[in-house]
Formats: C-alpha cells, structure tokens, sequence
C-alpha cells in the first residue's frame, strides 16, 4: 500500500489525512500539538494514520512557524542594506491608517530599527541604467558589521533593482563571499520584483526575520523524517495556495507564511467544485484562530498584495481573515461585562475539560457544560473531558458576573459567535458581497459546533460541514497543484504599447515557469500556464489585475481595445463604477506556473457496515432550553440520511452541532448540509 498524506500542524492539534491509492480511501487523525517540539506531535498524528513512513509517496504539510515568528515577534535579527540616501524608506513607510477613526491606533513598530540599517552608494535610474557603481566597500563593510554585530540575516533593497537587480545580485555575492551560509542573504528583486519601494523593501525585511525560523524548522523536519524511511520529498504549502518542495521553500520561507490555513481554503474551492455552489464562505475555527477565506467563481479568493501583522508584503496570497477566536480561546470578565479572546488557552494547559491544568473558562469547557460534546469519545476517542472541571472553570466567571452557569456558558458562546460572524463581514458585506448569496463551509475542529449559529447571525441559510472537517486543511492540501509565480515590471500607457514587446516578455516568464515546474519533477503534459497583467486608469495609483488567454494575445490585433474593455468590466464590479474608453496603463505583467498532481481517484462514499445507528440521547441546552438531543456517530449515517435538530453527530475529528430548528442532510460525497429554519 502507499499513501498520499498531507498534514496541518495548528496551535492545539495537529491534522493528518492519509489517502490510500490502493483503495481509493481517506484517514484522518489528529494529535495535540506539541510545542517544545513540534515533531513529536507530528508523529503522534502520523502515526495513527500510517504505520511506516515509508509507505508514502507523497507528503505535503503547512506549517505556521514563520506566521508565529512575526506575529510572537521571535523572528531573526536582521540588517538592512539600502541605497545612499534611503534608510529612511522602511521606517518611514506609509501615511495609510487602516482604522481611520480609531484614536488608539499605532502603526506598528518596524521590525529593523534605523540603528540596524546601513547604506551601499550605487543608483540606478527608473529605465535601469546605471547612474553610479555600486560602492563594493560599503557592501564589504555591511557585511562586516553584520558578521561582528550577530545578525542572523542580511535582507538587501536597492533602487530600481526590480528594473535591473544588477546591483543586487552583485550585492548578494559580496554578502556570500563574506558571510558564508551563517547569515542569510535576501534580495528584494526575488522577493517581489514589483514597484513601489516600501512595499518591496518590507516583503524582502519580513523573508530575512522570518527565515531563519522556517530554515531550521523545515530541516529539522526533513531530517527527522529521513531517519524515519521517509523516501519523497517534504512538500510545504504556500500562501497563493500552491505547493513547492521544502528546497525552494527554504530560499524563499516568505511563501510559507499563511502556510497552514491556505489548505482550508484549497479544499474549500474543492468541496464546492462538488456541491455545484461557485461562491462559499470558508470558516476554520480551531483551537487558537478563527480563519476566513472565500471561493468566489468557482476559484479561491487571491490578491498578488496583501499585509502581514500590519506589514504590507507583495506576493500573491489568499485573502485570509484571522481573528483569536478558537476552542481554547479564554473567557474573561472586562468592565463588568464579557469577553471572549483573543488570548488562547493553546495546546498546554488548554482547557480546562482538558485535564491538563488549565483553570480558565474557554469557548470549549463552555460547549462541554452545555452538552455540546461528547466526553466519553472526544477527539475519536483519544480524549476524555473532564465535564466537572469545565463546571468548576465556567462557575467561577459566571460567580465574578452574578450569573448562573448554563447562563455564562451561553454567553460565551454567543460572544464568541458574534465575533466569527463579524470577521465574515469584514471579507463579504464591506467589499459589497452578499453573505446570504454564499453557502457557508464549516470546518476546523470546533467549527462545525458553531456554524449554523454563525450562519444565523448573517442570514445564511445553508451551511455543510464536509468530511474529516477537523483535518479539512489537511484534506484540502491533498488536492492542490505545485505552483509558481513570476512578475515583471511592464509600465507603459495604452497609447504607447508595444504588443509584441508585452507578447515576448510574457513568453519568456513562461518559459522560466515551465522550467521551474521542470525541477519539481512535474511531466510536461500535466504543466500550464496562466498570464495577467495589472492595469489601471492614468492618474489612478492601484491596479486590477486582468487575465489574458495567453503569451501571445498582447501581439494580437485590437488588443488594446479588448483588454481595456475587461479592464472596464472588472473595475464596474469591484468599484461600482468605470470609464470606458479613458486612457489606461499596463503595470506589471504577471504569470502563474501550476503543475498538476496525478489525480486522486476516491472511491465511492459508504458508511461503515453494521446496520442503522443507535444513538443515545443526552440533554443538551440550546437558547437557555435543555432538549432531549441524540447523539450520532457520523461513520455510521449513510448517503440520503435525513434528520430533524436538534442533533449531536460526532466523529474523530469534530463534532456538529444541529439546533432544534435546523435539519441536515447527508449527501452523496458524504458531506453533511445543514438547511436552517427546519422543522423542530
């Protein structure tokens, strides 16, 4: 037998889903994260799925380490090395408040200070010529600096270097030669090879704070593996949603970043391929964070800009909202009155019901005094919850308010869910999406307990809770492509383009994907491309990016005319307006390697045999009223099952949670679709 296996190593568990070729069959697994040393959780959860590594022949995972360095801010120590004149840039940055009316706002606090910055004479002009050598000195002396001083890494942004990164390529054999493979070396122009130089210089800082981490944490990971008869190469997950080899990750560890939740997404935009719904809301709730994305079209939701911890970084990555609001997330009295996170209760102690020392109140021990859990087969089994400890955790905040127990426990989850249903506004309602014109994806392990009262909150009215909903990250990393991106700066007005120059610029990044798809072992035949190019209006300072149908359409005849009026229609949709006809201008031309994996090839969905399930019946509150609620096995509800709420369906990785007034349904694929406002 050899398995495909895919993991999501999250703050409380870690998520394994191993696909067996032979069989055509899915197992999922988790384990409680362990971080002292993330690999032992890894193969505690490995090794509930797959007895001998290897037996696999594919593995990909995501990991959050890079994320966790910033947001933690235990990242590296880094230099920064600019042109004459622009240490300033950085710290500077923009004048952009995101929150405008807030007066407790602060723009974060640089992650290099002016202290840790140095400058290189050199200059190159906006068409790339040379103005001035590069001061090879200067870069020697940086290099010193950085060797004496114990930086970890060096992140290198020049002027224009996006245009001709001469000097920084220049730069980085210098760095290389002095350094040796101690300190880590990035350039901007390989970071982001785009414009605007704050935006490039804080996407090239934020690879050299967070490399170290990720270097170290995939070599171990690599090595460890190795030794276990691991016989593939380690696969990460990037942020587009793509996936590339733990070799290139290591050079360029900013791909990682949003490693982990991406595959939430990935499988979303598969699980509504099946359920023929181009647009879902994608929800994750864990033990730790609340994570939403969206499918729109029938594709995942990707910029090629966005922002990290309030730094902005330029490469494409899908647009993810994260809030602190999971399982383990602490409950808190504040002014006399409630609150719910974002401080977590993580994997040590977590919650209380856990056993393992925690005494506070979480959004968990509330679902567990509430009957919304099974405590005898938690977690498939592997944990029993501590109901009496929960009791004791939610009796005491409620003491500290003047309230009941059952009342608090509620309450907490009412807060909590209010905050969930909040951070979907913020992706849907204010860029003018509909919530109720979406079907909301639940997964995550505490997502399905909460979904429908989410969807309640935004008048969805339809919610489906796929399978192995714990590990859906896991499971959604199984079925995405190797994927590269390239760019290159094409600034031209729309009067004055050259078509066959757009055409031969495309054609080689195509090229250069092709190539890179090459080293990844991806057979011709299952390559493709995809080619785009941001425009904008003249005088407009940001662009929409446009898809082109291919290298060569630029050379084609009326051209211009087509593409602007695609332009037009995009900038209609996403602005509520457009100007036909006004002059436009091409930015940055943009092309997209994905290579395909051999398809997965899942056998027919069936409940495991042994005859209609039995469930027992446990009291369960809802809405301050206790109902006699049954508890399901969901392995045992075949294709077709049909029930009235309230129900409890539980399974090894989490439990749904059907209100009295909602139904469900199990369909073909398995997936469980919860319709609200059912008969009770």
């Amino acid at each position: 037998m050899t398995y495909r296996v895919a993991m999501d190593i999250g703050g409380t568990f870690t998520d394994v889903v191993a696909y067996d070729e032979t069989r055509g069959t899915y197992l999922a697994a988790k384990a409680p994260t362990t971080p002292g040393d993330l690999a032992e959780g890894v193969f505690a959860s490995l090794g509930r799925a797959v007895d001998d590594p290897g037996d696999i022949s594919f593995f990909v995972h995501g990991t959050t380490q890079g994320l966790n360095a910033l947001l933690e801010r235990k990242g590296a120590r880094v230099l920064l090395l600019t042109s004459a004149g622009m240490r300033d840039v950085y710290r500077i940055a923009r004048g952009n408040r995101d929150r405008m009316f807030d007066l407790h706002y602060r723009k974060p606090a640089p992650l290099v200070g002016t202290a840790d910055t140095a400058e290189a004479g050199g200059r190159l002009d906006w068409r790339g010529t040379e103005l001035v050598p590069l001061d090879e000195e200067a870069v020697r002396a940086a290099a010193r600096r950085a060797r004496a001083g114990g930086f970890a890494a060096v992140a290198v942004s020049f002027l224009f270097s996006y245009v001709d990164p001469a000097h920084e390529l220049r730069a980085g054999e210098i760095l290389a030669e002095e350094l040796g493979d101690d300190v880590m070396v990035v350039l901007s122009h390989q970071v982001a090879r785009e414009w605007r130089e704050y935006e490039r210089t804080s996407s090239a800082v934020l690879d050299a704070y967070t490399g170290p981490v990720v270097r170290r944490y995939l070599g171990r990971i690599e090595e460890r593996f190795a030794e276990r008869g691991l016989a593939v190469p380690v696969q990460v997950m990037q942020s587009s949603g793509g996936i590339v080899n733990a070799a290139y990750a290591r050079r360029h560890p900013l791909q990682t970043l949003l490693s982990g939740p991406v595959g939430g997404t990935m499988g979303g935009t598969a699980a509504a391929a099946l359920l023929g719904r181009p647009n879902a809301i994608c929800v994750d709730m864990g033990g730790t964070s609340f994570d939403v994305s969206l499918v729109l079209d029938g594709r995942p939701d990707v910029s090629n800009e966005g922002s990290a911890d309030g730094f902005p970084v330029l490469m494409p990555l899908v647009n993810l909202h994260t809030i602190g609001a999971g399982g383990g997330s602490l409950a808190y009295a504040e002014a006399g009155g409630l609150r719910v996170g974002p401080e977590s209760a993580g994997a040590v102690p977590g919650p209380a019901c856990y056993g393992r020392g925690g005494t506070r109140a979480t959004v968990t021990d509330a679902n567990a005094v509430l009957g919304r859990v099974d405590p005898e087969w938690f977690a498939g089994g592997h944990m029993t919850l501590d109901v009496a400890a929960a009791r004791s955790a939610v009796g005491e905040l409620a003491g500290e308010l003047s309230l009941g127990p059952m009342e608090l426990a509620s309450g907490i989850c009412s807060v909590a869910n209010a905050k969930m249903a909040q951070a979907i506004r913020t992706l849907t309602v204010e860029h003018g999406r509909e919530p109720r014109e979406f079907v909301l994806l639940a997964f995550g392990g505490a997502g399905p307990m909460h979904a429908v009262e989410i969807a309640r909150e935004l008048g969805v009215e339809e919610v489906v809770v796929p399978r192995f909903p714990g590990a859906f990250s896991a499971w959604g990393m199984l079925g995405t492509e190797v994927r590269r991106d390239l760019t290159r700066q094409f600034f031209t007005p729309g009067d004055t383009l050259d078509g066959d120059a757009m055409a031969g610029a495309l054609a080689g990044l195509e090229a250069d994907g092709l190539t890179a798809l090459g080293e990844q072992q991806i057979p011709a035949e299952r390559r493709r491309v995809e080619h785009a190019v941001d425009m904008r209006y003249e005088g407009q300072d940001y662009t929409l990016t446009v898809p082109l149908t291919d290298a060569a359409e630029p050379a084609a005849e009326g051209f211009l005319e087509s593409v602007a009026d695609r332009f037009a229609a995009l900038h209609e949709r996403r602005y509520g307006h457009a100007t036909p006809g006004a002059p436009v201008e091409f930015v940055t031309l943009r092309t997209t390697a994905l290579g395909a994996l051999p398809p997965l090839e899942p056998a027919v969905f069936a409940p495991e045999t042994g005859g209609a399930p039995t469930p027992r019946n446990k009291s369960v509150h809802f809405d301050g009223t206790v109902h006699d609620t049954p508890v399901l096995r969901r392995e045992q509800l075949s294709d077709g099952t049909h029930l009235a709420g309230p129900a409890i369906i539980v399974e090894a990785t989490s439990t749904t949670v059907v209100p009295p007034d909602a139904t469900v349904t199990v369909d073909a694929h398995g997936f469980l679709v919860i319709k609200l406002g059912g008969a009770s």
